[in-house]
C-alpha cells in the first residue's frame, strides 16, 4: 500500500504517515525510554491502512528533560491530531514506559477505543530521569493529569545489581524489591484500567529483565476481567522486553541493560501478535479508506 509521510515540529516532533487515500482508523505510535519517534513502527501499521502516528514524547524542545512530569495531555492532543485526519477508531500503541502512557491516557480520554501494550506495568512508576529543571532526586511521578502528579511507587536505592561490575545489567531486580519496599505505595498507584472504554491488548514475555512485564499483564487482564471488560493477553515464556513486529528490524543490543529473551522469541511474540493488533485496532473489520 501507498503511504505518505509527514515530518512534525509542533506541538511536539512525530512522524504522521497515511496510507493510500487515508483511514478511518488511527494509531498513536509510543516508544519507551529511549524518548525516539518510532518511524519504522509507524510505516508498517500504515502500510496496513492504519494512519499512523509517532511522536517524541519527552526529550524534545519544551518538553521535560526525562519521563518526569509528562504531562498526559501531550497524548490527548496526538489523539486530536488523528481525528483531525479523519480517524473514527483511535487506537494507541505503546512500549514498557509507553505502555504506561498509553494505558493511563484511555483512562482519561474516553475517546480511545483500542490500547496495545507491549511489556506493560500495571502501576504508575516514579520518574526516569530529571524533570525540567534537570533534578533527577527526589522521585516524583512520570505522569501528571490536570496539573496534578499521579500517585506513583518510587524506587528502592539500596537494590544493587547481582551482575559483574562491567556489562549489561538487569534491573527487574529492583522494580520487584521496589514493590516490596513500596508496598503501601501500590494500591493508589495501580492504573485503573477497568475503568477505560477502551478494548485491551495486552502482550509480554516472561524473560523480561527490565520489569516483570507478564506479570504486570496479568495483573491488569485480571483488573479488566473482575469488572468484566475486554482484555486480550498475548505470551511468550521465552521472549524479553522488546517484541519484534513483523517487518521491523531486530532490536540492537545494550551496552547498559539486559532486556531477557532472544531475538528469535522476540519475533515469535510479535508474530503471535500482529494479527491480533490489527484485528483489534480495525474493531474486526478492514480499516476504511477515506479519501
Amino acid at each position: 500500500m501507498d503511504i505518505t509521510e509527514h515530518e512534525l515540529a509542533d506541538p511536539w516532533e512525530g512522524l504522521l504517515v497515511v496510507p493510500g487515500y487515508g483511514s478511518d482508523v488511527g494509531g498513536l505510535v509510543l516508544a519507551g525510554s529511549s524518548g525516539r519517534i518510532e518511524r519504522e513502527r509507524a510505516r508498517i501499521l500504515a502500510q496496513q491502512g492504519v494512519t499512523a502516528l509517532a511522536i517524541r514524547w519527552f526529550g524534545g524542545p519544551e518538553q521535560s528533560l526525562g519521563i518526569c512530569e509528562v504531562p498526559l495531555e501531550t497524548f490527548t492532543t496526538a489523539v486530536d491530531v488523528l481525528q483531525r485526519e479523519g480517524a473514527r477508531r483511535i487506537g494507541i500503541l505503546g512500549v514498557s514506559k509507553g505502555a504506561e502512557a498509553a494505558l493511563l491516557t484511555a483512562v482519561h480520554d474516553p475517546r480511545v477505543d483500542i490500547v496495545v501494550a507491549l511489556s506493560p506495568t500495571s502501576r504508575v512508576w516514579c520518574n526516569v530521569g530529571p524533570g525540567r529543571d534537570g533534578a533527577h532526586h527526589p522521585y516524583r511521578s512520570s505522569w501528571t493529569w490536570q496539573g496534578r502528579p499521579l500517585p506513583f511507587v518510587p524506587m528502592d536505592d539500596s537494590w544493587t545489581s547481582p551482575e559483574p561490575d562491567s556489562g549489561p545489567v538487569a534491573i527487574r531486580g529492583w522494580y520487584e524489591l521496589s514493590e516490596r519496599t513500596f508496598a503501601h505505595l501500590l494500591p493508589p498507584a495501580e492504573i485503573p484500567v477497568e475503568a477505560a472504554r477502551a478494548d485491551l491488548l495486552l502482550i509480554a514475555g516472561g524473560d523480561d529483565r527490565m520489569w516483570p512485564s507478564l506479570p504486570f499483564a496479568e495483573q491488569l487482564a485480571q483488573r479488566r476481567r473482575s469488572a468484566g471488560a475486554t482484555v486480550r493477553l498475548i505470551a511468550r515464556d521465552d521472549a524479553g522486553h522488546r517484541p519484534r513486529l513483523p517487518g521491523e528490524s531486530p532490536a540492537s543490543a545494550s551496552p547498559y541493560f539486559q532486556y531477557g529473551g532472544t531475538p528469535e522469541a522476540d519475533a515469535l511474540l510479535g508474530k503471535a501478535a500482529w494479527p491480533h493488533i490489527l484485528d483489534t485496532l480495525a474493531g474486526g473489520r478492514p480499516p476504511v479508506l477515506t479519501g
